[in-house]
């Protein structure tokens, strides 16, 4: 059978009526140490080209590495957060192969002796529905230098005029977190790929060990995917879809290949082992290179390298400082918050958990915290195009704010005045209330004042309310409130109202 790749598509769910998919995700998270892997030099980037360099990670003649101790207490947390073992004992390998971005023209890494397998992530899916990830093994190696091909119309090397490198990223730490294959997921491999991406991310931002930023690389997954037919237990071809960078595009990767795969099967053909890339613009993938198979890197292991042989007291000191897993602080919080599971998955995916615990560590309660940043910080960020977190406001700023709502200080009206204005960089809550004038009109006085002037200056309105139609008071409560620019108490003016006109709310 000839072995061949096509750019037709076959329909999703027909796809699915004739073949099972099986995944395997590989993620590599960059770790968030200030010297490399290897040597002494910063990880600090967006400096100039190749100056964040040395010998050791430039692979100079006799030149040799020594490990970087957090790298490898990263690699353990992270391991005993997908629920591993941590090998007692391992080394270090060779991986060789080739790419003008590797300066040593090999990849330190590990091989047959990972510091961290069998483990396993449980995913929760958006209808709560919980999958389990089995994981094969958490390995630590080091990063590649950066290619940038110039001259082309696309940013990649063909047609390109030449190419530059920077070797600055060249042995920053690199976690690889490999899964067994994901079986059984069948129409929702592409959701239950994204959701483990997601909650992966999750658990690497809470230990603390890196920002896991995808729109930042430091942290990108490579899709492999095979169909099988339906009924049947011997796994097909693989693609690897390569470096992929958001959790919307890990979705996409994979249904996108499903449908290639079932296509190329259902004409007779057979799939390529490969690697691919893939493409924001409309969610295809493309043929990258012949995959090789492990035999073909010739790994061995690095000579220049002692093995690491992690304590058990220390894997257990570790173990004990984890914090609460990110799964099990959700489903915690919703019976405290008392909201359903819709909700935790609506802040989930606005990215508030983080900012609402503290917000509440920090003073408020839970309903006012997931009222601001779910609802005026959230369109904030929406309008912006960032992050939630990103957003020039902290949680205790916004405590602040609920602490003066709840003292009657301000109202809602107002509180909102507040927050733009800490967002546009005018101080603090108490600073742009004082700047801004916007206290709550309290004063007895100065209410009744307002009172007695919004009912002389609305007579037929007036009348309506002495004749029993007390909803018409709203009117009155509007222009007391556009007369004290909305500074007043509107409860206590529409008590005010009622009291003038000898009107009963009952």
């Amino acid at each position: 059978m000839t072995a061949t790749t096509t750019s037709e598509l076959m329909g999703y769910e027909d796809a699915l009526a004739s073949y099972d998919p099986v995944m395997g995700l590989e993620v590599h998270v960059e770790l968030g140490t200030k010297t490399k892997m290897f040597c002494g030099c910063s990880t600090e980037l967006k400096q100039d080209a190749n100056s964040q360099t040395c010998p050791t990670c430039l692979g100079l003649p006799g030149a040799l590495p020594v490990v970087n101790e957090i790298g490898v207490e990263s690699a353990i947390k992270i391991g005993l957060a997908l629920n591993c073992s941590i090998a007692e004992w391992c080394r270090f390998a060779r991986k060789n192969y080739f790419y003008p971005d590797m300066p040593k023209n090999f990849q330190t890494s590990q091989y047959d002796e990972p510091i961290a397998f069998d483990g396993y992530l449980d995913v929760q899916l958006e209808d709560g529905e919980v999958f389990r990830v089995e994981i094969e093994r958490a390995h630590m190696e080091e990063d590649t230098g950066k290619s940038t091909h110039v001259g082309g119309a696309t940013g990649r090397i063909q047609g390109a005029s030449h190419s530059l490198l920077d070797y600055n990223r060249a042995g920053i730490p690199l976690i690889e977190i490999v899964t067994k294959p994901i079986e059984g997921a069948g129409e929702r491999a592409p959701e239950v790929a994204k959701a483990y991406v997601a909650e992966l991310r999750e658990v690497i931002k809470a230990l603390d060990v890196s920002e896991a930023r995808m729109d930042k690389g430091q942290m990108r997954c490579d899709v492999n995917l095979s169909l099988r037919p339906n009924g049947t237990e011997k796994f097909g071809t693989r693609s690897e879809t390569k470096n992929v960078n958001s959790l919307r595009s890990v979705e996409r990767a994979a249904r996108y290949e499903i449908q290639r795969h079932a296509a190329v099967l259902s004409s007779g053909g057979s799939i390529v082992q490969e690697t691919r890339h893939f493409h924001e613009e409309d969610g295809s993938t493309t043929s990258g290179r012949i995959k090789d198979n492990a035999e073909d890197y010739r790994y061995f292991p690095e000579p220049d390298l002692v093995p690491v042989a992690p304590s058990r007291e220390w894997v257990e000191a570790l173990r004990a400082e984890l914090p609460e897993m990110p799964l099990a602080q959700r489903n915690r919080l919703i019976e405290e918050w008392a909201i359903s599971a819709h909700d935790m998955q609506s802040i989930r995916n606005a990215g508030a958990i983080g900012p609402i615990v503290a917000t509440i560590a920090a003073g408020a309660d839970s309903a006012s915290a997931r009222k601001w940043w779910m609802g005026e910080l959230a369109r904030s960020a929406n309008d912006q195009g960032v992050e939630l977190a990103a957003l020039p406001i902290t949680p205790e700023q916004v405590a602040r704010v609920s602490e003066l709502v709840a003292s009657g200080d301000l109202n809602d009206k107002l509180a909102r005045q507040v927050i733009d204005g800490v967002l546009k960089g005018e101080g603090t809550p108490d600073e742009v209330v004082e700047k801004r004038g916007l206290k709550v009109v309290s004063d007895e006085g100065a209410l009744s004042t307002a009172v007695d002037e919004a009912i002389a200056g609305n007579p037929g309105v007036a009348d309506k309310i002495r004749g029993g139609k007390v909803a018409a008071a709203g009117a009155l409560v509007g222009a007391v409130m556009k007369a004290t620019r909305g500074q007043a108490d509107a409860a206590r003016v529409k008590e005010l109202i009622l009291e003038k006109l000898g009107v009963s709310d009952g």
